[in-house]
């Protein structure tokens, strides 16, 4: 091998090594686990700051995806199924029933994801007058504690 490739080479082999060491180890999952908490808080962060500017509507429906995503990694972590038999992606009260069911959270929880569901339903089918900005900031709080409480 010409010596001017083989220091390139030799360096890639090493950062390879270094990539398999981290696959074989879980810290890549780890990572991946990391780059989520970092989007569902910027997620959060929007929200929030769609809250202060008055859209609540917006800030609703945003939440509530980052509640349909949390419920499925919530899921997946549990080896609760996130897919039906016709292989759709359960969205959020199939989701909810089977995480409460499996004992991942009480009752309790479970009320409340389904009151925050509802709550997303109606902003995204342009339902406001339902709910009011303060409800969405209480749902806004909801999450930030479930997240911290079930993503693990």
């Amino acid at each position: 091998m010409h010596s001017n490739c083989f220091q390139h080479v030799s360096e890639l082999t090493g950062i390879l090594k270094g990539v398999q060491h981290e696959v074989k180890s879980g810290m890549l999952s780890d990572f991946r686990q990391m780059l989520r908490a970092e989007i569902f808080t910027d997620f959060m962060e929007m929200a929030e700051h769609l809250l202060e500017q008055g859209y609540k509507d917006a800030a609703a429906v945003l939440l509530g995806a980052v509640l349909e995503d949390s419920l499925r990694n919530i899921a997946d972590s549990h080896g609760v199924p996130t897919t039906a038999p016709n292989g759709k992606q359960l969205t959020i009260d199939p989701l909810n029933i089977a995480l409460a069911k499996a004992d991942v959270y009480n009752a309790l929880v479970q009320k409340q994801v389904t009151t925050w569901a509802n709550l997303r339903n109606d902003a995204a089918h342009g339902r406001s007058e339902g709910y009011d900005i303060e409800q969405v900031q209480q749902m806004l709080l909801f999450l930030q504690k479930f997240c911290a409480d079930f993503l693990k």
